[in-house]
């Protein structure tokens, strides 16, 4: 079963996390509009894990409810492609691709494996939302949702970076 989540338009509040019923299943707390750094909590409200750039870096450092550091993202150089790499240490290292004007993701593990798909499901006006689908038994929903956050806020911060290059 999948699961929506999303931004806020200022990157920060709280916003819902989302099964296919419409029933809430956790939340994301954007910590601030002009940091990226996020927490994911479960629908008790305890906090699973969390997301945040390391100082002055473009990598996104995913962590767990005690800060320990499971796994880092980055963007890998493209022509036609999106393209990530997750770096879940000992648990392997993900590709994360969409092709140049798509909105829809998938993950394949080392193997070539997909193990989950998500897809950005808000207009061009509108802050990101997502619908995502894991079948990976190593990586659970909370760390994706905060792996597709990294890829949203990755490449917003290039896109905020293009356009203050060109102006």
């Amino acid at each position: 079963m999948g699961i929506y989540f999303k931004d806020n338009f200022f990157s920060s509040g709280t916003t819902d996390i989302m099964n296919e019923n419409g029933e809430i299943v956790g939340n994301v707390d954007l910590k601030s509009a002009f940091g990226s750094s996020l927490d994911i909590y479960d629908e008790t409200g305890e906090k699973v894990c969390g997301g945040k750039f390391r100082f002055f870096s473009n990598k996104w450092e995913v962590s767990d409810a005690n800060e320990y550091e499971l796994g880092v993202l980055r963007i890998r150089m493209s022509f036609l492609t999106k393209r990530f790499e997750y770096d879940a240490g000992e648990r392997g290292i993900y590709e994360i691709t969409s092709p140049s004007f798509s909105k829809e993701y998938e993950v394949q593990d080392q193997g070539g494996r997909t193990v989950a798909r998500f897809s950005q499901t808000s207009g061009w006006l509108q802050s990101g939302a997502f619908y995502l689908e894991n079948d990976s038994h190593l990586i659970s929903n909370w760390e994706w949702i905060a792996v597709v956050m990294g890829v949203h806020a990755i490449r917003k911060r290039a896109n905020n970076n293009g356009a203050s290059a060109s102006t």
